[in-house]
């Protein structure tokens, strides 16, 4: 079985020597452990760092893609490369790397598609009082989208199966952490929680500059996907609720015209007329919805079978055999590594 720890980075050569040094070397029931990091745009020593350390694999990206497009291209090189597991760990040693073994183990012994470490979040001494009621809130909104039952939805410490892999599809430009979950959760895949502990904290968080572009990108990112699995529930909520509110106005007016008054009433008519209107647009909503849900389904069907003919066995590239003919130079960096990727696509220019 073929591990591929993957490592989005942002100029972090003063982190990435503690990651790759907490990265375990033998794993029960895992044959091969390979590391890929994955160049953001860092500007920094960090991919001269990484390969002092003995790092072989790079993904490349020309600059800043942010993380949900350094995940899903690391997903991809890993895939390519043979993956049968994958962990997602941070640049910045935020996780516990020792924690990686206990970490695919649920995926090992087939009892998991995908595993999260809960980093516990009311116990971290860096979070504020406010973060942590935040965490705890962003965590309930994202498991009732899921249908599921996590305490630390928001950790970027996983294990995913190729299997699991194969049926996600991750399509945010923020962060592919709530949406991973509402679509895991929504296609039933097992996910499991493991209990884990931080490291100090090294610096702020890249990904927002305060909590509330964080919480208002992340609601935006849950809001999208939730629609996409479960638009009955949001717009039939809104149908009722625009019916009712017509429905009341509507009565009032009736019984006024009954007794003789309604000239002088006139508005609740139009506000009635007004949430009947919205009443009818949530229901156009709701058919267009589920059409294209049900488009959205038969197309990740057809890329699920794409993606395991892409990836079959005979299709996948040896990592323990580079080849020193793929490498390509480029203006602004070093001479890559074999088989790198630069913004998701091959150097040589293949597809």
């Amino acid at each position: 079985m073929r591990l591929f720890v993957q490592i989005p980075c942002l100029n972090e050569e003063q982190t990435l020597p503690l990651v790759l040094a907490g990265i375990p070397r033998e794993i029960p029931g895992i044959d091969e452990i390979h590391v890929l990091v994955i160049d953001d745009g860092s500007q920094d020593r960090t991919i001269e760092v990484a390969r002092s350390l003995g790092v072989e694999h790079f993904v490349f990206h020309t600059r800043n893609m942010g993380l949900a497009r350094s995940f899903r291209d690391g997903v991809d090189y890993a895939l390519q490369h043979g993956a049968d597991i994958v962990v997602n760990t941070d640049g910045d040693n935020q996780y516990p790397q020792e924690r990686i073994a206990d970490l695919v183990q649920p995926i090992v012994r087939a009892e998991a598609d995908i595993v999260i470490g809960d980093r516990q979040t009311k116990t971290i001494a860096h979070f504020s009082p406010f973060k942590k009621l935040m965490q705890s809130m962003g965590s309930r909104v994202v498991n009732f989208a899921a249908g599921t039952d996590l305490p630390d939805a928001a950790s970027g410490f996983r294990a995913y199966s190729r299997e699991a892999l194969y049926r996600l599809n991750v399509v945010t430009e923020f962060s592919y952490c709530m949406e991973t979950i509402i679509q895991a959760g929504n296609k039933r895949l097992r996910i499991e929680s493991l209990p884990i502990t931080t490291n100090p904290k090294t610096r702020e968080s890249r990904l927002f500059s305060n909590i509330f572009e964080h919480m208002g990108r992340s609601g935006q990112a849950i809001l999208r996907s939730y629609i996409m699995f479960k638009p009955h529930a949001l717009f039939l909520s809104l149908a009722a609720l625009f019916f009712v509110l017509a429905a009341v106005p509507f009565a009032r007016f009736l019984i006024l015209t009954l007794m003789g008054e309604a000239g002088q009433h006139i508005q609740s008519l139009i506000f009635g007329t007004a949430m009947l209107v919205g009443s009818l647009l949530s229901v156009a909503l709701l058919v267009i919805s589920d059409m294209l849900r049900t488009n959205r389904t038969l197309l990740e069907d057809t890329l699920e079978r794409l993606k395991s003919v892409q990836y079959a066995p005979e299709r996948t590239v040896d990592p323990r055999r580079p080849s020193a003919d793929d490498a390509t130079t480029h203006p602004s960096m070093p001479i890559a590594p074999p088989a790198a990727l630069r913004d998701g696509r091959p150097l040589d220019g293949g597809s």
